[in-house]
């Protein structure tokens, strides 16, 4: 238990005195009553609340705003199922992100590379910094094309967003910092109004939740954009983002419950606000030469203004804008979380720029490289946003199993590792996102194989190497693999994670490396095969 404690005043010293500055109130590092009641409950969620309904809505960026107006263009309503298949994705795996920043106090980048060593640490941290710098750029394109329809040029554009962005996280104060999201959290919500202005049709949005299909069939072209869905939606940066964040905001395990309430209240936001960017533009442009010719952002805010009227066109640029502003913040601070942890220097929003100079310095020279791509003219914006999300949603398979393989270490978690159903649950997750990438890398190769046929291959592949490994973790079971003991709550909320270098290394059997490692080199085979399929789709424009 002394271990414990150092660390604790370690993180004290470290990170202030350790109250909670949260957007709506603060919380005493000292208190210790039990807080009881729906009034006091309520307040102490406001205080809370934040990393999960940032995290989420920042996931409603400018390539998702951009992915789901091309799937209501294309598509229609067919593809509203995805979204409902990917609440509990996002709540299972923020869970788990959750529980890790909680209970360690250390962030995500940091945990890979103290546990699994140099070489995966860098696989991991390559991966996500070269996934985010494009997803900024992404970020950028929305600005450019927001802006673009008011008439500004997007070098004007991308200086007044890019000096905005800096502005608001220089400040030193995380509450500030907060604030400045929130108000980009409650403009989210203009989607709202948007989607009933192409009076949608009910009996429609309801049958494209419950009815799994795709209009015009499971084609190559369907399952890219099936999969730039799951990427936007489900995205690594997010894992990044919420272990540092909540750890930054100085929680510990005993606001557990309010921030599991966090993030599924914003998976569900997340998930209306798509839905009604994807119902909007499936009702505006059915019967019009636009339906099934999405090219960009830009070409969905003219359409918008020309078919359904010119406050659309102009609600849907402020829709974008937004996304745009609030994707970037949370993408560039997942980055710049991660090149701190990495290097050891000091990253937290509650430092001054003089005490977080790297800090601050490398998210300003992330959103310059970033800002500086996006002026570059000519350039396929609208592809270059699909293909993006396509990216997050191959990658996501590695950054999973990494996030499994934590949140099973005893000696991170303690008492708190995964329970045998929620292994289950995320191995599923991690076999159909595999399942997804593989089908794409097949119909890339062969695109007049049958689509359909190979997706119940594939979903039969699946079922069969899920039923194996679940043959294989009773037999641990039967055979006295030691499980998570009984911790009473009390003595569960006050266990903490030693100092992460002072644990003992993780290791790894044959059979786990084996799979470890073939596992990155498909990932890498899919990359190839979606770089393959985009200039396939650039050359045919």
């Amino acid at each position: 238990m002394s271990k414990n404690l150092a660390w604790q005043e370690h993180d004290v010293a470290q990170n202030g005195p350790g109250d909670i500055h949260g957007a709506f109130g603060t919380l005493r590092v000292h208190d210790t009553e039990l807080h009881k009641g729906w009034k006091t409950r309520l307040l102490t969620l406001l205080t809370i609340m934040g990393p999960g309904l940032i995290v989420m809505v920042g996931d409603n960026d400018a390539g998702g705003v951009s992915t789901y107006a091309q799937a209501g263009q294309n598509y229609g309503t067919s593809l509203l199922w995805v979204l409902l298949l990917l609440v509990p994705v996002l709540i299972v795996n923020q869970e788990m992100v959750v529980r890790l920043g909680l209970v360690t106090r250390v962030g995500h980048a940091k945990l890979i590379f103290e546990r699994f060593g140099k070489f995966w640490g860098a696989f991991s941290v390559i991966d996500l910094f070269i996934l985010n710098i494009l997803t900024i750029v992404t970020e950028f394109i929305g600005v450019r094309e927001a802006m673009a329809h008011f008439g500004v040029s997007p070098l004007i554009s991308v200086v007044l967003a890019g000096v905005l962005l800096v502005a608001m996280t220089v400040t030193g104060s995380f509450r500030r910092w907060e604030r400045f999201m929130y108000v980009m959290v409650v403009a989210n919500f203009l989607v709202i109004p948007l989607a009933f202005m192409s009076h949608p049709e009910a009996g429609s949005v309801f049958k494209g939740f419950v009815v799994p299909g795709v209009a015009g069939g499971f084609t190559s072209n369907a399952m890219l954009l099936i999969i730039g869905i799951v990427g936007t939606t489900v995205a690594p940066w997010q894992l990044f983002f919420q272990q540092s964040n909540v750890i930054d905001k100085r929680l510990t395990s005993r606001w557990m419950a309010y921030e599991r309430t966090d993030t599924v209240i914003g998976s569900v936001v997340v998930v209306i606000g798509a839905a009604a960017i994807m119902a909007c533009t499936a009702f505006a442009f059915h019967g019009t030469t636009l339906a099934g010719h999405f090219v960009d952002a830009g070409g969905v805010i003219q359409g918008l203004s020309q078919y359904v009227g010119q406050a659309a066109g102009d609600l849907f640029a402020i829709i974008l804008l937004n996304a745009s502003l609030i994707g970037a913040a949370a993408v560039t601070l997942s980055t710049s979380y991660a090149f701190g942890d990495v290097f050891g220097t000091e990253h937290s929003l509650h430092r001054s720029v003089k005490e977080g100079l790297s800090f601050y310095l490398i998210y300003a020279v992330i959103i310059a490289v970033a800002a500086g791509i996006v002026v570059i003219p000519h350039a396929p914006l609208g592809l270059i946003t699909t293909g993006v999300q396509a990216l997050a949603g191959i990658l996501l398979p590695s950054a999973t199993v990494f996030l499994l393989l934590l949140c099973n270490d005893r000696d991170v978690l303690g008492p708190w590792v995964n329970r045998p159903w929620l292994n289950a649950i995320s191995i599923l997750i991690v076999g159909v996102l595999v399942m997804l990438s593989l089908i794409l890398a097949v119909t890339t190769f062969f695109p007049n194989v049958d689509v359909r046929f190979l997706s119940l291959v594939a979903a039969g592949v699946l079922l069969v190497g899920l039923f194996v490994a679940s043959i294989v973790m009773l037999g641990k079971r039967r055979k006295g693999v030691a499980q998570a003991p009984f911790v009473d709550k009390a003595d569960r909320h006050a266990w903490q994670m030693p100092p992460v270098h002072e644990l003992p290394k993780a290791s790894w059997s044959p059979m786990k490396k084996l799979a470890m490692m073939t596992l990155r080199g498909y990932l890498l085979i899919a990359v190839v095969m979606l770089v393959i399929k985009i200039v396939e789709l650039a050359l045919h424009r």
